[in-house]
């Protein structure tokens, strides 16, 4: 697809890594599956993938977690 951020380049599958931050917890994840624009590095997560990401992260936030690294594992 055509990236949407710089509208020159084309996205290929890639790995990303990501953080997402929800009150005092923040979560960086490594090696996410995502289409990546090859001109500026912008990213975009599929559905599935966000939805897997978000119930990481929401499993942190109800542990009281402040800071988890780890690796996406589908």
């Amino acid at each position: 697809m055509k990236c949407v951020l710089c509208k020159n380049g084309e996205t290929k599958p890639g790995k990303v890594t990501t953080t997402l931050q929800r009150d005092e917890t923040v979560i960086v994840v490594k090696e996410v599956p995502a289409d990546v624009c090859e001109n500026c590095g912008e990213y975009y997560i599929s559905h599935d993938i966000t939805g897997q990401l978000l119930s990481k992260a929401e499993e942190a936030v109800k542990k009281g977690v402040e800071i988890e690294v780890f690796e996406f594992v589908a």
